[in-house]
Parts: C-alpha cells; structure tokens; sequence
C-alpha cells in the first residue's frame, strides 16, 4: 500500500485535532492549550518532546532505526499561532474565541506535522532524527527568531530544516517548491507629522498636518516607480492614516503607518532611506515636522538552491511531474526566513484549492488567507504529512551532504 494511501486512514482522526485547535485558537505566544495538545499526542505516541522553547514551543524527537546514532538530523517545522480576526464561518468547528481566528491554516500545519509524527511513532525507514518542530507566533511576533536565538539549531543541531504553508488558489493535490526568494521581507513605518493646531474656522493660525500627511501619501507612492529599478519587486503600502479629534479643530499632529515588503536587502535600504528623506522634506516644505520610525520585522524568505531542488524530486515522486509546481514568489511574508538564515532549508506550498471544501455555514467571503471566511482543507493532511515523511526518509537515506 502506498503511503498516501496508508495516512488516508489515518486522516479522519487527525482533521479531528485540526478542528479542535481551529475552535480554540490562540494568537502570539499564547498558544498553550494548542501546545498541550500536540505534546500529549506525541507523548501518547511514544515521542519524546522538549518544550518552553520560545515560551510555548515544541520539539518532538524521532530518532531512526539505529537510534540516532549516526547523528544525521533534518528539521520540519510547523506554526500554532491564530490571528485577531473575527471568524465569518457558522460551521460546528468556527472558533469559540471572540476576535480569535486560524484564518492562515496554522491549524492544519500543525495537523499535517502531527500526521507525520503519528507515522513515524511505528514506521522508522531511516537512520538518524527528524526534530519536529511546532513553532509559535509566526504571526508578527517573530517566533522563529526567538526559537533560533534561544538555540534551537545548538540543541537540536540538524543538516537542514524545511517548512510548509497551504496556499489557496493552488489544486488540491500539487506542492510547489523553487529556489530563492519566494516570500518577502516584512517591514512596518509609522510616521507622525507635526504641526500645530488651531481652530478650523482659523487655519493660517496653525500648520495642519492632515494635507501635509495627505501630500506625503502620495510622494511616498513614487518611491517604488521612480527610484526603485524596474527589475527590482517592492510594494510600499500605507494603511493607516489618524488624525483628529473633532470636526472643528485643526489636530496638531497625523499618523501615517504601512508596511513595505521587498526580497532583496538592498531594496529595502534604498526605500527606507527615500521614505525618510521625502517625509522630513514634505514636512519642512509645510513648516511641519515629523518623527519617522521604520522596523524590520522580517527578512525575505529564501531557499536555498540545493535543498529547494531535493524538495521538488520529492514531490515529484509523490504527486508526479506536473503537479510539483514552480513556487510563486509572493509578497506577503513568513518568520521561517530567520530559520533559513541560521540553516540550509527550503519553504514550500501545498494547494489548498479554491474553497469546494468548506462545509456548509461557512462565511460569504473568499477562501483566502487571513480572510475571516477562510478554512483549512482537511484533504490535505495526508498529502502533507506524505511529503513529510518522504523528505525525511530521503534526506537520511541519502549519503551525508
């Protein structure tokens, strides 16, 4: 029987712990409960698990026939974190926490991880370890940065570690994988324009800032068509704009804040350099001041070429040829970029489809990521959890690299 066959009977189960983490979902850090779960379920299977890393994170031990002892190791990791949205969906599943949702499926990487662990509990086709690791708050709060920076990679050394995000809008049944850039960075501004307030029946008595922001606004939109190379992908976004009190009052102060993504450091630093430049100088042309604040949150995610490759003959093997697809690079973000900045590794999608599969009740909105009508497909799971397992059995099966 082969394997995607042998974990389609197990999947039934498994999407039953997925539902239960998507009805009690838990957002940055707080993901004790989900944490709890996953550390009972390996320990019911005979895995050993460390916890506390980054707070509530989880690394269950599988070592191979020979008990690890040749000490080859790779890393497959999952993330537990929710997001604050309010869930749309109606279904007995929805999430019980007001204003809680895992409208990202993290619920369903952590599923399909748990799938994998569930497998390797009885079936060890390799020497060696595989370091399951269940990260928290991917979500903004830079969960993989803590994990690495409190050891993981010292405690749990390992050749490689890769990691896997469902993405809506490809087939189900296809996984993607390419080498180099495929997720961008994640960087936040806030800029606040001073001015000085007056009455608004008296506006030359002040300096209003609210045209002032609306000016910057604008200039900032022309940083990434005129001094960005054409070649060079960037999106410059503002998204929030704060002003005022009341109605007939000229505020003395505006709040301008957005994110800009990129994939290549370089571009990052010219656009942060441009936003400063062209915020304090629309400022000063108006009289006005400002404070400009820009954080780097997280770097592009890259994989690396030679272990991108291993993961696509991988796939190949799985789901054929033409379903192993070239992975769209795309601009939202993912905090496994500080894992393979500290390790060799590859982050890949696997098809979640267009929605068919969501039960009745579900919400008017599109099966989208961070879309409060989104849903994790179950069918998935034993595909995913395939693809784990053949990676690791390959990667430890093969000579040391």
């Amino acid at each position: 029987m082969k394997l995607i066959d042998a974990l389609v009977g197990q999947a039934a189960g498994i999407a039953s712990l997925r539902r239960e983490i998507h009805a009690h979902p838990e957002l940055n850090f707080e993901e004790v409960r989900t944490a709890a779960l996953v550390a009972r379920k390996l320990g019911e299977w005979g895995i050993p698990v460390h916890r506390g890393l980054a707070n509530t994170g989880a690394v269950g031990i599988v070592h191979g026939r020979d008990g690890g002892a040749c000490g080859r190791a790779i890393g497959l990791r999952a993330d537990m974190d929710a997001l604050p949205i309010q869930e749309h969906n109606r279904f007995a599943h929805a999430s019980t926490q007001p204003g809680k949702m895992h409208a990202c499926g993290h619920d369903g990487h952590t599923a399909m991880l748990l799938a994998a662990a569930q497998h390797f509990a009885t079936q060890r086709d390799f020497d060696g370890t595989v370091y399951l690791i269940f990260q928290p708050a991917e979500e903004g709060g830079g969960g993989a940065r803590r994990m690495v920076d409190e050891g993981l990679f010292q405690r749990f050394p390992m050749e490689a570690v890769f990691g896997m995000h469902n993405w809506p809008g490809y087939p189900v049944g296809t996984l993607a994988v390419s080498p180099g850039p495929v997720m961008a960075s994640a960087n936040t501004f806030r800029i606040v324009v001073r001015g000085i307030g007056a009455h608004a029946a008296a506006p030359h008595r002040g300096i209003d800032p609210v045209p002032v922001a609306c000016q910057l606004v604008m200039a900032l939109q022309n940083i990434v068509s005129r001094s960005c190379r054409p070649i060079d992908t960037a999106v410059l976004s503002v998204t929030m704009l704060h002003a005022g009190e009341a109605t007939n009052v000229v505020p003395d102060h505006c709040e301008v804040e957005g994110t800009v993504r990129t994939f290549r450091s370089e571009v990052l630093d010219l656009i942060e350099r441009r936003m400063a430049e062209i915020s304090r100088h629309t400022c000063a042309a108006a009289g006005a001041s400002c404070d400009f604040e820009f954080q780097r949150r997280a770097p592009a995610t890259v994989n690396h070429r030679r272990e991108a490759e291993f993961a696509r003959r991988v796939m190949a093997g799985i789901v054929g040829e033409a379903a192993a697809l070239p992975q769209e690079p795309a601009m939202a973000s993912e905090d496994f970029s500080f894992m393979l900045q500290a390790k060799a590794g590859a982050y890949c999608f696997i098809g979640n489809g267009q929605g068919e599969h969501r039960a009745s009740g579900h919400g008017d909105g599109p099966c989208m990521l961070h879309n409060p009508s989104y849903d994790f497909n179950d069918a998935l799971i034993p595909l995913g959890a395939t693809y784990w397992v053949r990676l690791a059995e390959a990667w430890l099966g093969e000579a040391r690299r």
